[in-house]
């Protein structure tokens, strides 16, 4: 198997780290001392840092002013944002943009995608459904009524919903077909409501009643919704990755430095043993979640679906960055737990990203399920 990354990917990765190299893990209050969210916006001024190095549409056609990347590039910047705990919708921004851009209608696209590119318009997708557990489609039904769609329902944990002009939210119709509607965020009838996530961000309940939506802004096309949700999800394995890189790292500098003895602590076999298990989880992390933006890149064919592969980059994922935080907190010893340092916080986004990624049991059943419909002969 060839990893290397193209020249394009490189210059990506490049853009961003030189874009995230200002931003502070500890720019904000911390979770654990805040009642309420961490702050009322998201990082505006790295968002603007983002889009004038051209990172917000990377996946863009170049008619739209984008550099016409895949899923591998978006995957590349996210972790590269996770590792400094970027506070931008970077992720939902991109997948949604890039949703409207494969499937929506030439309307659709001439409104939406060059303001996403530049930053001016921020999107945001309402996946999570009502519970976190049954399909987000599930949630919201959808009927036509003459040159609209109506939507009634509820999502909840809709990431960075407060600050985002638009939400795609997907709704399920009456003949099992599922369909992805723009809901501006103040819009007669949509109701959001405030959360906090467990990293102390703010996140939103959008209740919609009786909310029309013109037919323009709304995807029909099959297997929009399948497309977005596994760019998500993959997205989401590229957070937790960078993540836990950025925390196996500060474990490493610290325990480098920490004597105990007249000797630093990583020349102990305990301490190098527990570290060398959580590099192995990352290097799994990384090689299932490559695999699942390839496939999700380039449609390639294999013998499972590329849900398949999606399923086994968030059973590492979803596993890998609560194991690598935990043993971080453990060999930081007391230290890890101090609000003066940002290991805390990145705990509290490893949590997050393991709470939306969902159980690992869960995944292993789903890819179970994929191993019995398609016998490997």
């Amino acid at each position: 198997m060839d990893f290397t990354f193209t020249e394009e990917h490189q210059a990506a990765v490049e853009a961003a780290k030189a874009v995230f190299a200002g931003v502070a893990p500890d720019g904000v209050p911390s979770p654990a001392l805040t009642a309420g969210a961490v702050a009322e916006d998201f990082d505006r001024a790295l968002w603007a840092k983002l889009a004038d190095a051209d990172l917000l549409s990377l996946l863009l056609d170049a008619e739209y002013g984008g550099a016409g990347l895949d899923a591998v590039a978006l995957c590349l910047v996210l972790r590269e944002s996770a590792r400094v705990l970027a506070r931008v919708p970077l992720l939902e921004s991109s997948a949604a943009a890039v949703a409207v851009q494969r499937y929506g209608g030439e309307e659709l696209k001439a409104e939406v995608l060059t303001r996403a590119g530049r930053g001016e318009l921020v999107l945001t997708v309402a996946a999570n459904g009502r519970s976190g557990h049954d399909g987000a489609e599930l949630a919201v039904t959808a009927r036509q009524d003459g040159e609209a769609w109506v939507l009634d329902g509820v999502q909840t944990a809709v990431p960075w919903a407060q600050n985002a002009d638009f939400t795609l939210v997907p709704a399920h119709t009456a003949a099992d077909r599922t369909v992805l509607a723009l809901v501006p965020r103040v819009h007669e009838g949509a109701v959001l409501a405030e959360q906090i996530s467990t990293s102390g961000e703010r996140l939103g309940e959008l209740r919609l009643e009786s909310v029309r939506i013109a037919a323009r802004d709304v995807i029909e096309a099959d297997g929009a919704w399948e497309w977005l949700r596994e760019l998500l999800t993959t997205g989401t394995c590229a957070l937790a990755l960078g993540l836990g890189e950025g925390v196996l790292g500060m474990t490493s500098e610290y325990t480098s430095k920490r004597e105990q003895f007249g000797f630093p602590v990583a020349t102990f076999q305990a301490v190098a043993v527990q570290a060398a298990d959580r590099y192995i989880d990352l290097r799994a992390m990384e090689v299932t979640l490559w695999q699942a933006a390839w496939r999700i890149s380039t449609g390639a064919g294999g013998a499972l679906p590329a849900s398949g592969d999606v399923a086994v980059a968030k059973i590492w994922a979803s596993e890998g960055v609560r194991r690598v935080v935990q043993t971080a907190q453990h060999l930081h010893g007391g230290f890890g737990a101090d609000t003066d340092y940002p290991l805390h916080r990145y705990h509290a986004w490893a949590k997050q990203l393991e709470l939306a990624l969902g159980p690992a049991a869960a995944h292993e059943e789903a890819l179970g399920d994929l191993l019995a419909a398609h016998p490997l002969g």
